[in-house]
């Protein structure tokens, strides 16, 4: 069999459902033990050796990024409903607590997320969800800005990490539902539209 027929190939039945075994334990391992949990424990509770995991996911990243990639129906559960609102700063308003508590699954994710988007390095598992997420909060910032809600200057970018700044601090559990709601204003504050001046 040539290399082009092997490439053409179905992954064999073992193979997907090693790489299934190990999605479903690293979702558990980091849901209890935030990312930085062990990756031998992954392997172990998927039945399979850390030789295994490491041909399927490379690196901590890559084994994040397909868990999240895993994961994102929620989201673009999310996205669907905010599409009827009918209302661009609501729409932006609603996105960001989406993305926030999308960030906020496993304690330690904001950081790697906020180092992938801020190095954008082609290749990076971690580098497309970003991408992606940074383009889609920039559609409903421009929505929001063509409606007259939000200030001109402000970019898709600046809340993406708006957003992984709050879910990083709710995951360190030291404040409470009112500071956050406080936090939120303030950036609201920040980027909405006063008076018609940037």
């Amino acid at each position: 069999m040539n290399a082009k027929e092997q490439r053409g190939r179905k992954p064999r039945v073992d193979v997907q459902r090693n790489r299934a075994a190990l999605l479903k334990a690293a979702q558990s391992h980091f849901l209890q033990h935030g990312v930085g949990a062990s990756l031998e424990a992954v392997a172990k509770e998927a039945g399979v050796g850390p030789g295994t995991l490491y041909r399927h996911f490379p690196t901590r990243e890559a084994l994040l990024a397909a868990v999240l990639q895993a994961r994102s129906q929620e989201l673009v559960a999310r996205q669907a409903r905010i599409a009827e609102l009918g209302d661009a700063s609501a729409a932006l308003e609603q996105w960001l607590r989406a993305m926030e508590e999308y960030f906020s699954a496993f304690n330690g994710l904001p950081e790697p997320l906020m180092a992938a988007a801020r190095a954008q390095e082609p290749g990076h598992p971690l580098t497309l969800p970003c991408e992606t997420l940074i383009s889609l909060t920039e559609e409903y910032v421009r929505a929001a800005q063509r409606a007259g809600h939000v200030r001109p200057s402000v970019l898709g970018y600046d809340l993406f990490l708006a957003a992984c700044s709050v879910a990083w601090i709710k995951g360190t559990g030291y404040t409470g539902a009112e500071p956050l709601d406080r936090l939120r204003a303030l950036i609201a504050s920040g980027y909405r539209e006063r008076d018609g001046r940037d």
